[in-house]
Formats: C-alpha cells, structure tokens, sequence
C-alpha cells in the first residue's frame, strides 16, 4: 500500500472529478469513465477479503481495506462488479491518504454534480451509501479516541 499522501486538498480532487464527468454529455460515457476508473483500483490481498472488511448493505460484494499511517487513513478496496468498482475508485479518489478530520468533514455534494447519482439503481445508490457511512465510521472512531 502507498502511505503517501495527496497532493490536492478534498475540494480540488472533486472539482477535478466533476470537470471529468460533466465533460461527457451522454450517460453512457460517465458510466464508461467510471468502469475504466475501477478497473486501475489497486489490487487487494485476499487475506483482507475479510467478513470484517466486507460491506453489508451492497447487493455486490465489496471490501474495503483501511490502514492508518502517520495520522492519515489508506484504503484499498474490491468488488466483484464492475460499476460498484468504479464507484469505490471514486470514492478513494476522494477519500485515500486523508486525516480523519479531513474525511468527517468532507462534502459529498460532488456527488450529485458529477450527475452519475441520477443514474444509479436503488440497489447501487444504497451500496454507495453504505460504502461512504463506513469509510466516515472508521474516521469518526478515530477522531473519538
């Protein structure tokens, strides 16, 4: 795992983001961009394809992974699917290298302004959901110790 952290602060990471999916203007395309995206996701080792890093409430399987070096969280994630895989690199775009406090305060309105959420079934919108609540679970249990 690369415990360097990011260059950009939280605020330029997501205007980044909203600046590369807005660019497309079919649906299609940001659903292509972000397949492309899960598909770079770090490899995770199977000995953290825990049921303790697995998230419940996603009809996928996912993992997530989090490390904490040097006051700053890591994460490194996997799904068996490939839109909830994408949906994972955008979160660690976002969230990989921070501090907690950075990542308990963090606005998820980028979110909307990418206009993928509109897109997203039920099911995939409450995986999200579920991903998002665990990764500020496990800074909010840092940020009370």
């Amino acid at each position: 795992m690369d415990f360097t952290p990011p260059k950009q602060n939280i605020e330029e990471v997501q205007a980044d983001l909203i600046k590369r999916f807005t660019h497309f203007a079919n649906p299609k395309d940001r659903y292509k961009y972000l397949i492309d995206m899960g598909k770079q996701l770090q490899q995770l080792d199977s000995a953290f394809q825990t049921e303790e890093n697995l998230i419940h409430g996603c009809q996928s399987q996912v993992w997530i992974h989090i490390e904490e070096h040097d006051g700053h969280l890591y994460m490194q994630a996997k799904s068996d699917a490939a839109i909830v895989s994408g949906l994972i690199a955008l979160l660690l775009r976002v969230y990989n290298g921070r501090t907690p406090k950075e990542i308990a305060e963090a606005p998820l309105d980028f979110l909307g302004k990418i206009g993928l959420l509109q897109q997203l079934s039920p099911n995939r919108s409450t995986g999200l959901y579920h991903m998002i609540k665990r990764i500020q679970s496990e800074a909010q249990k840092r940020l009370a110790a």
